[in-house]
């Protein structure tokens, strides 16, 4: 039986579409690789949101062509997309799958395999041209290396995953229910490799929740690249579709809403027809921030107290440049109405440093509101000029030196706010979420411990050996190593 492996990069978005490209190659027969370097099919699924993360990508393909030089190296992802010639011209680079055609790539691979083996394929000569079902079209660099890659605002499809095997490994398995993005942000590449946004239907969200409830799972995470906009692009007076109780989805036949389009009526629904013990909603818009989707995460025990709200900055002036649909003060609005509501919550944001133009005062305004508003944890990029993007072309790009001092700044700051919050649950309890694969000695004197998540995205050392999987109360003692430290009960 030929082996695969998928090693992915970046986003949750790309971790779910790793997770589909593995139930691919699974149903066509193969079996998954315990690695890159015992594999026969190598998929590198990557990322392009910064420099340092095609700078990764390269460095894989490197390293899985030195430890294992027989390998099909297959490239996809974002950077596929964007970059698929300079990909392809990498040493041990076999095919360049571009986000276009993600959602046929084994079929693309394994083909090619088929061809390749066939007598008379092993001569050294032009390696043969696959043209595969759907009218696919295949770019050919001069290394005679397949790229297949089309115009990404053209297609429809949308990967939906990760159930079963992809999730087998853990706890909490993420389902992406959205992809693409219609923003035009100045700093961001991500449109132009994932395109139009657009939504996975009602009916096939539910149906895979409920499939991950049948399967055991009690946490399930929601995640898209815009995942606020779930359900823009579907036809209006979406039907509400639910469980009849076995895993199978009927539809109920209600009346359509004018919201059925909206995050919250998704939110909803998933509470109304599934089984599931916990919603966790990843990053969300400070614009799609409804006071429906808040109410509904303060009022229900059913959804994780956890909201990421991306950021950027705190200044005007720079989100004006950035092109951002939101204003500071009506960002401001949002976090403090989440905390208001819901007072033990984590709240999370992306902050980034170094847009062109910056000034000291602008990433002031930034660092005042930081420290200002009840974040407990935050994700700091420094800007990374991605090449076609109007920030780009600025001739005002902020110097190495300063960027690096302003990230300083601001990861000190998260740092110690994330500390304070977690202090103040020392003493108190918690609802977490006892992960797979996870009883260490926690010090030298050989305590045990279970690694668990608390609702409210903290990690948390839960004394004794417990299996994964399982939603336990846990009483706060003590922090160590960055870490809660809990018992039962």
């Amino acid at each position: 039986m030929a082996t695969f492996y998928v090693q992915n990069f970046g986003c949750r978005a790309t971790q779910a579409d790793g997770a589909a490209i593995e139930r691919q190659f699974e149903e066509r027969g193969l079996e998954r690789a315990s690695g890159a370097s015992n594999a026969e099919v190598v998929v590198l699924n990557t990322c392009t949101v910064t420099a340092s993360a095609d700078r990764d990508a390269r460095a894989a393909i490197r390293r899985v062509h030195r430890e294992n030089p027989q390998a099909r190296i297959v490239v996809t992802g974002c950077y596929a997309q964007r970059s698929p010639e300079e990909i392809a011209g990498l040493a041990g680079v076999t095919q360049v799958i571009g986000n276009s055609h993600k959602h046929q790539l084994a079929e693309i691979a394994v083909a090619a395999v088929a061809e390749e083996s066939k007598p008379g394929n092993g001569d050294g000569g032009p390696p043969p041209r696959f043209v595969p079902i759907g009218a696919l079209t295949a770019a050919w660099d001069r290394s005679r290396r397949p790229i297949f890659i089309s115009d990404i605002f053209a297609h429809t499809e949308l990967l939906a995953a990760p159930v079963f095997d992809s999730a087998n490994e853990r706890t909490r398995p993420n389902l992406k229910v959205q992809d693409g993005c219609d923003n035009r942000c100045a700093f961001c590449v991500i449109p132009f490799v994932r395109g139009h946004s657009r939504s996975l239907r009602l009916e096939e969200v539910l149906r895979e929740v409920n499939a991950l409830v049948a399967a055991g799972f009690r946490e399930v995470v929601i995640s898209g690249i815009n995942l606020g906009r779930w359900g823009r692009d579907l036809e209006p007076g979406l039907r509400r579709q639910g469980s009849n109780g076995s895993g199978q989805v009927s539809d109920l036949g209600q009346r359509p809403t004018r919201d059925d389009r909206r995050l919250a009526f998704l939110v909803r629904s998933v509470l109304d027809y599934s089984s599931l013990e916990k919603l966790r909603i990843s990053s969300v818009e400070p614009m799609d921030w409804s006071d429906e989707l808040i109410a509904l995460m303060a009022n229900s025990p059913r959804i994780a107290k956890h909201a990421h709200v991306p950021m950027q900055s705190g200044s005007d002036a720079v989100l004006r440049r950035m092109r951002r649909k939101y204003r500071p003060w009506h960002y401001r609005q949002k976090i403090e109405t989440i905390r208001a509501v819901m007072p033990t919550a984590a709240i999370g944001a992306d902050v980034m440093v170094g847009f062109p133009g910056e000034t000291d005062s602008e990433f002031e305004e930034t660092r005042r509101m930081v420290e200002e508003l009840p974040f407990t944890y935050l994700h700091i990029f420094t800007y990374s000029a991605r090449p076609g993007t109007p920030a780009a072309a600025s001739s005002d790009q902020v110097p190495q030196r300063v960027t690096r001092n302003r990230n300083r700044v601001l990861r000190e700051l998260a740092a110690g706010k994330k500390l304070a919050f977690m202090r103040s649950f020392v003493g108190d309890t918690l609802d977490a979420i006892t992960l797979a694969g996870s009883s260490h000695a926690t010090t030298g004197e050989g305590e045990r411990f279970t690694e668990a998540l608390t609702d409210n995205y903290l990690s948390l050392r839960l004394e004794g050996h417990w299996e994964p999987n399982r939603w336990m109360r846990a009483r706060i003692g003590a922090i160590h190593d960055g870490n809660l430290v809990g018992t039962v009960g």
